[in-house]
């Protein structure tokens, strides 16, 4: 008997010493699965048409003035528009939270993680509330006497979106690199006879361009592959490469959307491999340093300088409520306003008689609600230990690690439409393996598109503080006769916690907002979910999608939430 306990003892132990090896298998054949294999799928489309090898869709693709110029061109158009307005949007908001001290800039601050938070299509909710003919703006110019304006459908509304979803962004990562400025080295410049200009331009200026290099990268990226925005605020008429791609899908062209996919693709790779780069290169810059201390926002001595200074701030802060907090209050306002103009409560009591009255092909509440949080809680089952797998594998010392990390953060560069349509042509129309039909349809083809999308935030919050612990906890624990997944469990996941439950809060809020693949995988099916039926409510009546769009945003608060509780406990949320 004791022999079979020693022998049992023995098999766990080799199980437990090659757990991590074992993890590291099973994340590879799930992203091979889920990622690789569905992405795979869409380029084989672009290549082989009738079963044909050919590079005609892809040829025609860069061949076409029609594809180059007004797709592709108008996409990079807008995405640079885009770019600018959201770092000069976003610089000012940098200087005051780095510079300055006061009441709520804690608060302002976390503030700045709404781009990873907010579903982009309550965004352009928001948006068609307040630019709409009967929204917001119009209200408030006829209030005054002014004429109309309308400002849907242009790309003027695309780029002012884009700025409120990106904006933060960009003041996020130069606020962090603002800070990380060592104030010695400035007031060296000052004792040297450099004016404040000058120090800052010589001092401080060049350790801020790669933070806002970083953050414009990251906003080209963005923009360049958005969809529900552009599809919500410019149409068909104005459409991207994302929503030129899903007209292609619906339309039933798989042919010419792969083809559009894969040159996306290729572009958003080179771009987020640069980025990568730029950013290891830049990573850990100012750590260490001695911030510059902040000045009060209300001055002790009023010159004409402060006056002036207090002044911009104060017009930007009303650029600020008018970008940012109009469209979210446009968006309730509209909800809770009936045709007339007076309060009631009509558009949430239609979303209860369609629950209670819609026909199975209707879009109801319930469903989308359910659907959104079965959905939420499947993403956290596999993008939570995925994405803690890859990053415990990432800061691990290897031969091949930057390669793994470059493969693993690689759903990053790839769209939700292309994910989408790849699981949709490799997953859900089915695969023959060894003569049998593989099909992954429902709930489960949904859940793999949002856990792809969501577990590299997952590694991005845990990496960097298992990365920072002290190797001799390690050590000890392995002194003492504790396997490598012994003490990673015991030692080092207890101490990087705050980032596991960020990371987990950051991939359900991802899955609770995802819409790209989502529109494309649920397209006549009963698995559509809240940011679903707020763009099928958006096709007929206002009213109602600002109410769906409310109860989404009451959702995503609810994670935003938690994500503060427990990220607030770290700095920079593993560089994101």
């Amino acid at each position: 008997m004791s022999g079979v306990r020693a022998s049992t003892r023995s098999v766990g132990h080799r199980v437990e010493a090659r757990a991590l090896a074992l993890a590291a298998v099973a994340t590879t054949a799930i992203l091979l699965v889920v990622f690789y294999y569905p992405v795979a799928t869409v380029f084989v489309d672009a290549v082989f048409v009738d079963g044909r090898p050919t590079v005609e869709p892809i040829v025609s693709v860069l061949s076409s003035r029609f594809y180059l110029v007004d797709i592709f061109g108008f996409t990079a158009y807008q995405a640079l528009l885009s770019t600018v307005a959201s770092v000069l949007l976003g610089l000012p908001g940098a200087w005051v939270l780095a510079r300055f001290e006061f009441p709520g800039r804690e608060t302002l601050r976390s503030l700045t993680i709404l781009p990873f938070v907010m579903p982009s299509i309550m965004v352009a909710i928001g948006f068609v509330a307040t630019f709409g003919q009967n929204g917001t703006l119009n209200a408030v110019l006829g209030a005054v006497g002014l004429p109309p304006v309308e400002l849907l459908f242009t790309l003027e509304a695309i780029v002012i979106a884009h700025a409120f979803y990106n904006a933060p962004l960009v003041a996020r990562v130069t606020t962090a690199a603002w800070e990380s400025v060592d104030a010695s080295a400035v007031e060296t410049a000052r004792s040297l006879g450099a004016s404040p200009t000058r120090a800052f331009r010589d001092v401080v200026l060049p350790q801020l361009l790669p933070a806002v290099a970083i953050g414009a990268t990251l906003t080209f990226v963005f923009t360049f592959a958005s969809f529900p925005i552009v599809l919500a605020l410019g149409g068909f008429q104005l459409a991207t490469v994302e929503v030129f791609i899903y007209s292609r899908i619906q339309n039933l062209a798989y042919a010419e959307a792969a083809a559009l996919a894969v040159v996306e693709t290729a572009i958003s790779i080179g771009l987020t491999y640069w980025y990568l780069r730029y950013e290891g290169r830049n990573r850990g810059s100012g750590q260490g340093a001695r911030p510059q201390p902040r000045r009060t926002l209300w001055p002790e001595t009023w010159t004409a300088r402060e006056v002036g200074t207090r002044a911009g701030i104060a017009a930007y802060g009303v650029i600020v409520l008018a970008v940012f907090v109009g469209p979210i209050a446009s968006m309730v306002l509209a909800s809770l306003t009936g045709p007339g103009g007076g309060l009631t409560l009509e558009h949430y009591l239609f979303l209860l008689e369609r629950q209670q009255t819609g026909a199975s092909y209707q879009v109801r509440p319930l469903p989308a609600i359910a659907n959104s949080l079965r959905f939420g809680l499947g993403t956290l089952l596999v993008a939570v230990p995925m994405g803690v797998a890859v990053a415990v594998l990432t800061t691990r010392d290897f031969s091949g690690r930057a390669a793994v990390d470059a493969l693993a953060m690689a759903p990053l560069a790839v769209s939700g439409i292309v994910v989408g349509l790849g699981l949709l042509r490799g997953l859900v129309f089915g695969t023959e393996v060894f003569g049998t039909r593989i099909q992954v349809t429902g709930a489960l083809a949904v859940v793999a598109a949002h856990a792809v999308g969501a577990y590299p935030f997952v590694t991005r919050n845990v990496a960097p503080l298992l990365g920072n612990l002290d190797p001799r906890l390690v050590e000890s624990a392995r002194s003492l006769g504790a396997t490598r997944v012994r003490a990673l469990v015991d030692i080092e996941l207890p101490l990087v916690a705050a980032g596991v439950v960020a990371g987990a809060a950051f991939a359900f809020a991802i899955s609770i907002g995802e819409f790209d693949s989502t529109v494309v995988l649920a397209e006549g099916s009963t698995s559509y979910t809240m940011p679903v039926a707020v763009e099928r409510y958006l096709g007929r009546r206002l009213g109602p999608a600002t109410a769906m769009g409310c109860l989404l945003l009451a959702v995503t608060s609810l994670s935003f939430v938690i994500i503060e509780r427990f990220g607030g406990r770290y700095g920079g949320r593993g560089g994101f």
